[in-house]
């Protein structure tokens, strides 16, 4: 027989509260602020890379396990990857135009 954990999850509720405001936050500084708009967009990346970061710890377990450095290698491959599809992406997009 195996143990099964039959407590409240805690802590994905503050994980998912957490996200909720940095949400909430990011919406304020776009709508409630009369910063330039590249100053919003920044501040607004940054609520994301903290979000992504969050949901990393506590949805995705990446601090449990045994084999650790697999989890950071792959981590870094799949942060790579996204770096260089959205990267790829706005290049195509932009460089498309100038041909036209």
């Amino acid at each position: 027989m195996s143990k099964q954990k039959t407590s409240f999850p805690y802590f994905h509720v503050v994980g998912f509260l957490l996200s909720i405001a940095f949400t909430v936050l990011a919406l304020m500084v776009a709508f409630q602020t009369n910063l330039p708009v590249k100053t919003v967009m920044i501040i607004i990346g940054g609520f994301a890379v903290l979000q992504a970061g969050l949901q990393l710890f506590m949805f995705m377990h990446m601090t449990e396990g045994k084999d650790k450095y697999s989890k950071v290698i792959h981590t870094v491959y799949a942060i790579f990857m996204a770096v260089v599809i959205v990267i790829g992406s706005i290049w195509v997009m932009t460089a498309g135009h100038s041909i036209h």
